[in-house]
């Protein structure tokens, strides 16, 4: 699917926990595939910023935010009929041909999985939606697991790595320290990972992240990977603004 660049107009802004869901038009641009990124830009602002696809109901696309700095927080801001650029979709997202997929998911990580169990079980017929386990930090923050019905839940001190079955093919987004523990419990795992970007289709290297001793553009290469081929070092990082 070819990346597009559209103003899109604000349909919905619904808080969810400490998140906010934002609602646009989908207008020309393709939902891509589950676990891509799009670069969502706000009026006034100089840097857009990567956000996972949580929804893509008919004529829409959904983003999960946590407005944690003033990039985000100028487009939780957003009101229906306001309007903010959208470039995508970016990336490599998770491949779906897994006979038994398990949706792992941590705090705002939870982000692309709503959108994800929406097309496997559209590839199955509509046999229901796969499996998922999801943890968060508070219980406030759990409210977002309203998102994906019928989950597994669990809250700190409890980790989800507790609540991950043997024998599944994770397909899994979150904290970084989530998923290296995700990675060293269930080999073959396919991992969503985050990182600061500037433009998103590798021209500023700012997603740059060391795998095996090679540096790897997230933008490009990522976001996801398959364990154990996953980010060695700690810059590979939810961007704090």
């Amino acid at each position: 699917m070819t990346p597009r660049r559209e103003l899109l107009r604000v349909t919905g802004n619904e808080q969810i926990g400490p998140y906010t869901l934002l609602r646009t038009a989908r207008g020309g641009v393709d939902p891509g595939r589950p676990g891509q990124f799009f670069m969502l830009e706000a009026p006034g602002r100089v840097l857009p910023r990567p956000m996972s696809l949580c929804l893509a109901p008919a004529g829409e696309l959904a983003f999960l935010i946590d407005p944690v700095g003033p990039g985000t927080q100028a487009i939780c801001a957003l009101q229906p009929g306001e309007a903010l650029h959208v470039l995508g979709p970016l990336g490599n997202g998770f491949r779906l041909d897994v006979p038994r997929p398990l949706l792992v998911g941590g705090g705002i990580g939870i982000a692309p999985l709503p959108y994800t169990a929406q097309v496997l079980a559209a590839r199955a017929g509509g046999r229901g939606s796969p499996p998922a386990v999801l943890g968060f930090r508070t219980a406030l923050h759990a409210e977002a697991a309203m998102l994906l019905p019928g989950a597994e839940v669990c809250i700190e001190p409890t980790y989800v790595t507790a609540l991950i079955p043997p024998g599944l093919d994770v397909l899994a987004c979150g904290p970084e320290p989530m998923l290296e523990a995700v990675r060293a419990q269930c080999p073959g795992s396919q991992l969503a990972w985050e990182a600061p970007m500037a433009c998103g289709y590798g021209a500023c290297y700012g997603c740059a992240v060391e795998i095996d001793g090679e540096l790897k553009r997230l933008c490009i290469e990522g976001p996801v990977l398959t364990a154990p081929g996953s980010p060695d070092r700690a810059s590979a990082r939810a961007e704090a603004a």
